[in-house]
């Protein structure tokens, strides 16, 4: 069957054009339009050109002989479902279920599809109520930046297309004043949550964000992400540097060390063996260390830690590294945890509506993880963490510890350093960096069966 090409004008111009328009509409009712990755499929176009073929694809397909027009209709695989038990719940009969596993087999081991796996279908009707769905399309996505298409042609037979959508590497440089939040106002800015949440763990090493952060205040955040055609982030590399009051953190991978570390500008290991505070976001101090009339019970004692007023599911990070003593309902604490930290320092935090994932008595934490989240168990009048630091088995106030600072590169290791400072500093002089690539496609749940020739 001759191949659909817009570069010529076939002899019979509407039978092509209806099996290209298939293939654009089940992209478009998919929400994404994608060029395969076969130059000679369909050759690059220009936007008008895009937008002319959308528009006649539309005309032709979207309302075939009898049947309304194609309607997106998501699919989930279900436990204990297969692929053709999941598609057939669009409505389609059981022989269209099997020709387009058919068709899917031909790139994938259907029987191997998981449960929980997604994809989009175009399904069209009978105009007036009587007869069997009809399945015009369905794409599955089997990448960041990739698809598998299938398609009904004119004749009814139905095409598998491989579609990839060129990806661009980017170092992106993001700088601002605070507005709001400091992660909001990344956010805002385009910049992804895992980006957001190491910054906040890197500054709350060096500043209280709830006292010291104001709006106004510039920043810099400086890193990697990939990025389609369409403008979509596929994905969030590492965070490689960081600025705000003049606190600066340089991302380095030490030679010979498994994990990237965070330096100043001297090489100076900004890791402090305590963080500030132990939430990132969303926090205000509603009480501090201190005699205080007790908001329950009215009369005056002794407050001997610090709250942190908060949202309910707010996250809870390890101030420091160190292992869980306690996690278990304790009388007014409510649900209750305990860390012991190094150099005789403990940590406790109270009220807390769940613990993190894996905590328990005997559970190694590190610096930054996530170990609980706020709430208002016990005696609360609302959602709120109280934290307390002991050293030596006596309360202190938190917000007057005092902790050691990181050790200073030298030798090879600070000169290694510099090189990677002074790249990064040209991509911040430069405004950012972009590097064109491709991403390879990789399913999570399909098994491939064979190699997708476009048709």
């Amino acid at each position: 069957m001759a191949q659909f090409d817009p570069r010529r004008q076939p002899m019979r111009f509407a039978p092509h054009l209806l099996t290209a328009a298939a293939a654009v509409t089940v992209a478009m009712l998919a929400g994404r339009v994608y060029q395969p990755a076969q130059a000679e499929v369909v050759p690059e176009l220009t936007p008008q050109q895009i937008a002319s073929l959308e528009a006649q694809a539309f005309a032709a397909a979207g309302m075939p002989a009898g049947m309304t027009a194609p309607e997106a209709i998501p699919v989930q695989i279900r436990r204990g479902e297969t692929f053709e038990q999941a598609v057939r719940r669009t409505g389609i009969t059981p022989s269209d279920a099997s020709a387009v596993a058919a068709t899917l087999s031909n790139a994938f081991d259907v029987s191997q599809m998981r449960a929980g796996l997604r994809f989009e279908t175009a399904i069209s009707r009978p105009r007036h109520g009587r007869g069997d769905a009809r399945l015009i399309g369905l794409t599955m996505r089997t990448g960041p930046a990739s698809q598998l298409t299938v398609s009904r042609s004119f004749d009814g037979a139905l095409r598998l297309r491989a579609l990839e959508e060129r990806v661009t590497q980017e170092t992106v440089v993001l700088k601002s004043e605070v507005r709001g939040s400091l992660s909001a106002t990344a956010q805002r800015m385009g910049a992804e949550a895992s980006v957001r949440r190491k910054a906040i763990q890197l500054f709350a090493h060096k500043l209280d964000l709830d006292r010291d952060i104001r709006a106004s205040d510039d920043f810099t955040l400086v890193f990697d992400r990939a990025v389609t055609e369409n403008g979509r982030t596929v994905d969030t590399g590492d965070l490689l540097y960081a600025e705000l009051k003049g606190v600066v953190f340089y991302r380095f991978q030490v030679p010979g060390e498994r994990q990237a570390q965070y330096f100043d500008a001297t090489g100076k290991n900004m890791r402090s063996s305590m963080m500030r505070t132990p939430l990132d976001r969303g926090f205000r101090i509603s009480s501090s260390f201190g005699v205080r009339t007790h908001p329950i019970s009215g009369f005056r004692r002794m407050h001997q830690g610090m709250d942190f007023a908060a949202g309910t599911g707010t996250p809870v990070i390890a101030p420091a590294d160190g292992v869980v003593v306690e996690a278990r309902r304790w009388g007014g604490y409510g649900n209750w945890l305990r860390i012991r930290h190094s150099n005789g320092l403990e940590s406790g935090y109270g009220h807390l509506s769940r613990y993190g994932s894996g905590i328990r008595a005997g559970q190694r934490v590190s610096q930054g993880q996530v170990v609980a989240y706020v709430g208002s168990t016990g005696a609360s009048t609302g959602p709120h963490l109280h934290y307390e630091i002991w050293r030596n088995g006596q309360r202190i106030n938190p917000s007057g510890i005092r902790t050691d600072e990181g050790t200073i590169l030298a030798g090879a290791q600070l000169a290694a350093f510099r090189a990677e400072k002074a790249r990064i500093d040209r991509i911040i002089a430069a405004g950012g960096e972009r590097r064109p690539t491709v991403l390879k496609a990789s399913v999570e749940g399909l098994r491939p069966a064979a190699t997708v020739s476009a048709s």
